[in-house]
């Protein structure tokens, strides 16, 4: 006697759902295999190729950070991130320092990111050593003193840090795109330091820049420009770099790029924290990044003041700090001044 039709469906469809549960299990096992060789990869090559690490040490993490127990960043209490994005350009028995000084805000609720670059030269009261280019209060008390000033001066709480050592931009550009990223660039760029770190031979035009090449190109300022034209750049850079990170390939690479810049940065964002941001950040992306550079156009003038401090962008204060709030706190302002 055959079985009723309505129990044969069922057992059909407790097959299927039992199908699909093993598939779905066998692609997390799959997935995360891969997620771990491709990180475990990506951080053994890094601590390979880095000359910033000594011999036989582990790859730096935000438990092992600099500058972790001393940064006070404080918590804004809803779904807006502000993270401190630094570039360093620290070399052996020299004084830290920063050329690049980035706000970075990520709202998880709305999808969007911001990002406001202050020029290094701008003129402003470091808390307790006076008034001096901002990019010296990373001098004198690392990434926290930095907080402090901005958040005096500005009325801007950063959450986080993040320092990327220049060496490191290269191994992330070339893990993420090893065929290089398509840069427009503007107009033919040649310029070699004295130190050996920039060796920089550009054409005008459309072309694919490898890590080193376009590192030289977000840092070049040897022109009628200066840093005003090496922000905007910077600003372009990260751009593209976003385009790069939310491709399909770019997914694909993700894990082997985080255990690649585990050796080049120094954060006091913990590891699950990463991982959350850069899931959301992978899988929810932003249609753009919505820039601003400090000092806008119509609110700095150059001055000069005593030795040691040199040439400066001086500028209204009070202008500034509002130009700041309104970005990340009311919304895209009319004017992007670096476009």
């Amino acid at each position: 006697m055959s079985k009723p039709r309505s129990m044969r469906i069922r057992r059909r469809r407790k097959r299927k759902r039992k199908l699909r549960l093993a598939l779905l299990t066998l692609f997390f096992v799959v997935a995360s295999a891969y997620g771990s060789y491709e990180y475990l990869a990506g951080k053994n090559q890094a601590n390979k190729n880095s000359s910033s690490v000594a011999q036989g040490e582990e790859a730096s993490s935000a438990e092992e950070s600099k500058y972790k127990e001393e940064f006070k960043g404080v918590d804004n209490k809803d779904d807006k991130i502000n993270i401190l994005l630094l570039g360093s350009d620290q070399r052996e028995d020299e004084q830290a320092r920063t050329d690049t000084i980035m706000i970075a805000q990520y709202d998880t609720k709305e999808q969007t990111a911001k990002l406001a670059s202050i020029m290094r030269d701008t003129y402003i009261n470091i808390p307790g050593y006076g008034y001096n280019k901002i990019n010296a209060a990373f001098s004198f008390g690392g990434p926290e003193l930095l907080r402090q000033t901005i958040s005096e001066n500005f009325g801007i709480e950063p959450e986080y840090y993040s320092i990327v050592d220049f060496e490191g931009f290269t191994q992330i550009v070339d893990t993420i795109s090893p065929d290089g990223i398509e840069v427009d660039v503007e107009k033919d760029m040649k310029y070699k330091d004295g130190a050996g770190t920039i060796d920089l031979d550009l054409q005008e035009g459309k072309q694919k820049l490898d890590g080193e090449e376009l590192l030289g190109y977000a840092r070049f300022r040897n022109d009628e420009e200066g840093d005003f034209g090496r922000v905007a750049r910077q600003q372009k850079v990260i751009r593209l770099m976003k385009e790069e990170l939310i491709s399909f390939k770019g997914v694909l690479k993700a894990p082997r790029l985080i255990g690649t810049i585990q050796p080049y940065i120094d954060t006091n964002i913990d590891n699950g924290k990463i991982l959350q941001l850069g899931k959301d950040f992978l899988f929810n992306p932003v249609k753009d990044i919505e820039t601003l550079r400090i000092p806008t156009n119509d609110n700095y003038w150059n001055e000069r003041k005593d030795y040691p401090i040199g040439l400066v962008l001086n500028h209204d204060e009070s202008q500034t700090r509002e130009d700041l709030q309104a970005f990340f706190e009311k919304g895209k302002q009319e004017e992007s001044p670096s476009e």
